[in-house]
């Protein structure tokens, strides 16, 4: 400003040429004409710098849609920008939307959405193998409990919640009394009645799927999930991250129906029921192209559900030898111990080496067996040999 002024003053005293002047000053000549001509009007206030902001935006958010975003997010508040912007481009097609960084600056100043703190996390690159690709519908669902809760009648529910890997649509939330084989079958057999039967089930190493004692952790549960010939996928043990997308449904799935706490378990399951038909047929998905509902791509499976479990369907090259009621099989004159969760079943044996036999059940290889060494028992598979090709 001291600069200007000066300028302004040697220009009232015409010793110099104008342009002259401005060349001495370092401006151009119209810049010098600008001040000139601002200073009799404003006096020195006329030579600061003005702002450059447009007296108006012809597409600025119009207020009525501004309130429209700000409703909608009262009704779903755990919707980010981008969900509320994608759920009105399907839904309310006659507003033209901006883009989510504008509603979410609209949600800021209305006090809706708060600045998240910043911390620092380890960038990984995401890894699947060796648990396969979710490459289309049914090819991989995710089994897990939610963490137990208690209602408002002090009584303790377990959520069982399956979701498709590929469309994340959610298949089945069940509130249970207890996490038994018995229970999670019965929710288990229902979905599988409504939607059939997927490629492979991912789960972790809890119960009812795994056991907490013997080698093998095989149960029931599991035996039976096998027998319908769908792969078992168990995740590492301590590793929730392998199994992140459902893990992440749970997040969801507690903000959206756990608080307030509901009356009793009855009104526990109508809160899944409701969240499930609006998480599958209205809440965008970030995951899913073009950012739809899960129930957009999701299609039923055509393996269907049989009304009798089958028989286990070994190696074609496997011999088959019944487990007792002990949980025992009788091979080459020694008795064995496998599993108890297989009684009255069929495992098949085959001789991978001399003198070294696997043992399997349905497509999972359960162990070894050496034939010179009887006292070894069932050495399982992940603990001492490879898997051998079949």
């Amino acid at each position: 400003m001291r600069e200007r002024v000066l300028f302004i003053g040697a220009a009232k005293e015409r010793r110099v040429p104008f342009r002259s002047l401005c060349a001495a000053f370092g401006i151009a000549p119209k810049t010098g004409y600008k001040w000139w001509n601002q200073f009799p009007r404003s006096g020195v206030d006329g030579l600061a710098e003005k702002s450059r902001r447009p007296h108006s935006n012809r597409l600025a958010m119009s207020d009525a849609l501004a309130d429209r975003i700000v409703r909608l997010r009262k009704k779903r508040p755990t919707w980010g920008p981008r969900k509320l912007v994608h759920w009105l481009e399907q839904n309310e097609i006659s507003w033209t939307l901006p883009a989510p960084s504008t509603v979410g600056d609209l949600l800021k100043r209305r006090g809706l959405i708060f600045e998240p703190r910043e911390h620092r996390r380890e960038r990984r690159v995401p890894r699947t193998a060796p648990l396969s690709d979710a490459i289309a519908p049914n090819s991989v669902w995710s089994m897990d409990f939610k963490g137990w809760f208690r209602l408002a009648d002090r009584m303790r529910v377990d959520p069982l919640t399956i979701t498709d890997n590929y469309s994340r649509y959610s298949l089945c939330c069940c509130a249970l009394e207890k996490q038994t084989c018995e229970l999670t079958w019965k929710c288990l057999a229902r979905t599988f009645l409504e939607f059939g039967l997927p490629d492979a089930m991912r789960v972790d190493n809890g119960q009812p799927w795994t056991a907490p004692k013997g080698q093998l952790n095989l149960t029931v549960l599991s035996a039976n999930i096998l027998r319908l010939g769908i792969v078992l996928e168990r995740i590492g043990r301590g590793k929730p991250q392998e199994n992140g997308r459902h893990e992440r449904f749970h997040l969801t799935l507690q903000n959206e129906t756990v608080f307030p706490l509901a009356a009793n378990i009855r009104a526990q399951q109508r809160r899944f029921d409701r969240h499930r038909k609006d998480f599958n047929e209205e809440r965008p998905h970030d995951a899913v192209v073009c950012s739809r509902p899960p129930a957009s791509i999701y299609t039923a499976s055509r393996k269907k559900f049989p009304e009798r479990l089958p028989e286990p369907q070994h190696p074609s090259n496997c011999d088959t030898h019944r487990i007792d009621a002990a949980g025992f099989v009788r091979f080459a004159g020694e008795r064995y111990f496998v599993s108890t969760a297989l009684r009255g079943l069929h495992v098949g044996i085959y001789e991978a080496q001399e003198g070294c036999f696997e043992t399997w059940f349905c497509s999972e290889l359960l162990g070894h067996v050496v034939a010179r060494h009887p006292e070894l028992g069932l050495i399982a598979n992940r603990k001492v040999l490879p898997m051998s090709p079949v």
